[in-house]
């Protein structure tokens, strides 16, 4: 009986013992066996493994995919506008060993105050780099910027035995005291641009009314040339029919040169011509046909009419002025009492 009890007792202590030697590593994490705060041995597949039970003790460490939150900042970058800026960070323990050296009893607590300063320091060195603009920052452009702020932080994490897998900038907004200012700035660029656009729109209107200007003056001109041309072509059409109409009997044309002369000289109301009573211009005055000029032809004209419509007194017709051959005594008298 006391044998069985001693046996029992035995057998329990080989199974506390078994069980404090024996642990399961998950898929999720990664192990490390420490000796007296010792690294003893790194556990990264998952399954059983084992340890010196009451003098090891097992740390675990989440394997998966960790995120961190980082507290908004305010940057300045290169045109002095300044920025609110917060990131996101996505990493995982790479090393644990070195995570282990690196943070001591901290665990991810202490390693995600220190990624956050890092991410912290990054983002303004790079966020403030010459050649970044606060448009940068808020357009599409800005997966550069995150890029890089990932690059940096991912080489200084390396010292915590951390991977920084991804960066991301959540919010990026202006500061309250400077939103006015900024409006006014994006108002005064806003009018600067639209001011330049009226000008070019100005400056293409001058173009085209210019352009077209010419174009009229172009066409003017070569419609007056062309009318110039027609002009003086008639002109020539009509002194050829009148020459080889007036050179057949010259008497006839200084007859009709004449009678033109008497006409526009005469028709004023109180026209008052002073001239020679021997003046050639009177000579179709003193006589009926001085130069016995064959105006048979001129007269037979008004005859034919004349017989054509009847009588004139008979038909109502006008009075018919005659002019009587003048002396020259007469004409003398004519142009003193004028």
């Amino acid at each position: 009986m006391r044998k069985s009890y001693v046996a029992l007792a035995l057998a329990a202590l080989a199974l506390v013992g078994i069980s404090g030697a024996v642990f399961i590593v998950d898929e999720r994490e990664k192990a490390l066996v420490l000796q007296f705060g010792q690294i003893r041995a790194v556990k990264e597949e998952p399954g059983l493994a084992f340890k010196l039970p009451i003098i090891q003790e097992v740390v675990r460490y989440d394997d998966r995919i960790l995120s961190l939150d980082t507290d908004p900042i305010e940057v300045t970058p290169s045109d002095d506008r300044r920025l609110v800026v917060d990131a996101f960070a996505r990493y995982r323990i790479a090393d644990v060993e070195q995570f282990r050296r690196a943070v001591g009893v901290g665990g991810v607590r202490s390693a995600e105050s220190r990624l956050a300063s890092i991410l912290t320091t990054q983002t303004r060195a790079v966020l403030g780099s010459d050649g970044v603009t606060s448009n940068t920052i808020l357009s599409s452009d800005r997966a550069a910027l995150m890029t890089r702020i990932r690059d940096q932080a991912r080489l200084r994490a390396n010292a915590l035995g951390l991977e920084v897998i991804d960066v991301r900038l959540k919010q990026t907004a202006l500061p309250d005291q400077n939103l006015a200012a900024t409006f006014d700035r994006m108002r005064a660029e806003r009018e600067r641009e639209a001011t330049d656009e009226r000008a070019r729109g100005e400056e293409a209107a001058q173009r085209v009314r210019a352009q077209a200007d010419r174009t009229r003056v172009e066409l003017v001109s070569e419609a007056e040339r062309e009318a110039q041309i027609a002009r003086g072509e008639a002109d020539a059409e009509r002194n050829a029919i009148f020459a080889e109409a007036f050179g057949s009997d010259p008497e006839f044309f200084q007859f009709y040169r004449s009678l033109t002369a008497y006409d526009r000289s005469l028709q004023g109301q109180n026209s008052t011509l002073v001239l020679s009573p021997d003046s050639e211009f009177f000579d179709y005055l003193k006589s009926d046909n001085p130069r016995d000029v064959n105006i048979q032809a001129v007269a037979s004209a008004p005859s034919e009419a004349s017989d054509e419509s009847g009588s004139t007194d008979e038909a109502g017709a006008g009075p018919t002025v005659e002019l009587p051959a003048t002396t020259d005594d007469d004409a003398s008298e004519e142009t003193a009492t004028n």
